[in-house]
């Protein structure tokens, strides 16, 4: 048994708490820090009206993702982790799936991972991208924040 199948069905306040608990182990790895980007590298790309998110993500690893307001489809390319949101599910490369607004997921890497997501949007500043796709989890408010 893996260690995130101990983990039971968690709600969204417990994912904050989760993350904030791995934000303050030693050797923790926040963001996009250029200690994050060293071992977990992005690739951007853009197309006409989308950008492409690719991010390698090494085995025995942690991520606690951010919450998208719109649904999007993602791609594993390569490896195998475990996804927790309602409960764990086992992906394998190769995969997709959809992604719907307003989840967060914790995963664990069991192998190394490429992951993908599509973004719709005519955007190439990453700076506003992130501000069109992402939000903040708000425990009073079971709403997206926009």
């Amino acid at each position: 048994m893996e260690i995130i199948d101990k983990i039971p069905s968690i709600s969204p306040a417990k994912i904050d708490e989760f993350k904030n608990f791995l934000c303050n182990l030693d050797g923790a790895l926040i963001g996009d820090s250029p200690e994050y980007l060293a071992v977990c590298p992005l690739k951007h790309s853009f197309v006409d009206g989308a950008y492409v998110r690719e991010i390698f993500m090494p085995a025995g690893m942690f991520f606690v993702t951010k919450i998208h307001k719109k649904t999007h489809p993602y791609f594993v390319l390569k490896g195998k982790v475990s996804v927790l949101i309602d409960e764990t599910e086992i992906i394998e490369a190769p995969f997709s799936g959809i992604t719907q607004a307003g989840t967060q997921r914790i995963i664990y890497t069991h192998e190394d991972t490429v992951w993908i997501t599509v973004h719709v949007t005519d955007e190439t500043d990453l700076e506003k991208i992130e501000a069109e796709i992402i939000t903040e989890y708000t425990p009073n408010k079971k709403e997206i924040v926009s």
